[in-house]
């Protein structure tokens, strides 16, 4: 068995209220996990405490053999974090904020060049990595996300509805490139919406539900439990929230109504 590189211990965190409770996790190395929830569930939460943004937690939690609460910059050097909203510095072009950005982890100039060069090309942004980003759409600036949290080769993934805002083109792409980086050794830690994606590229799926974990385990075990077919049904049966159709039909009427 690979070795873990994430391990949690009763994790939680409140707010005004307790946004996570009792959450026991262990990732082995090389494993796609997919972690999956309602808004509001504690997903966002869990991927703060585990790259270090959110210091102020209880329970334990250890990243890549680091406690994250007592040497957070050891393991902020060695992850990659892909959020679904960041703050890009606009007035830079995206070669200009890879530099920023590979120079934190410490990469050669020369490096952070040529790779940042060849993967906005791979993006199909190569005609615009000398452009200022406050021009960018959503989908553009996500690239650029994507970009830099991978330019540095991490061995530990956490990436946070990394397919926001991009077109069918590159979701396709991400997804293959996540396969790939998987048979290549290294741990993803995927938090999504989209069902079919966390379905296909994950070897485990992890379900919350109001803070709590509901559901931990691959989609053949989920599914023989739930025996529903697809991550959808099974994630719409745990959550307790199977009023879709007649909301739907409720929705029309409105529109309908007179």
């Amino acid at each position: 068995m690979n070795p873990a590189v994430i391990i949690t211990q009763n994790l939680s965190k409140s707010f005004k209220t307790k946004v996570l409770s009792d959450i026991n996790l262990t990732i082995q190395a090389g494993e796609i996990v997919g972690y999956i929830g309602p808004n509001g569930a504690g997903k966002s939460t869990t991927i703060k405490i585990l790259t270090g943004i959110i210091p102020d937690f209880d329970g334990e939690a250890t990243v890549l053999g680091f406690d994250i609460r007592k040497e957070p910059l050891e393991v902020k050097r060695r992850i990659g974090y892909i959020p679904e909203n960041a703050a890009l510095y606009e007035t830079l072009t995206p070669l200009e904020y890879l530099h920023f950005i590979g120079q934190l982890y410490k990469l050669e100039r020369t490096e952070i060049e040529k790779k940042g060069k060849e993967l906005l090309n791979l993006f199909e942004l190569g005609n615009y990595m000398e452009s200022r980003m406050t021009t960018f759409s959503k989908g553009m600036r996500q690239k650029v996300l994507l970009i830099a949290g991978m330019i540095h080769n991490p061995s530990l993934l956490f990436l946070d509805e990394p397919l926001s805002g991009l077109d069918a083109n590159a979701v396709i792409l991400v997804k293959e490139i996540l396969t790939q980086l998987k048979r290549s050794g290294k741990t993803i830690f995927y938090s999504s919406h989209i069902m079919d994606v966390v379905e296909k590229i994950s070897d485990r799926i992890v379900i919350i539900n109001k803070g709590e974990m509901i559901a931990n385990g691959t989609f053949e075990e989920l599914n023989s439990q739930a025996h529903r077919g697809s991550l959808e049904k099974i994630f719409t049966e745990l959550t307790g929230n199977q009023q879709h159709v007649s909301a739907a039909g409720q929705f029309i009427n409105i529109l309908e109504s007179k």
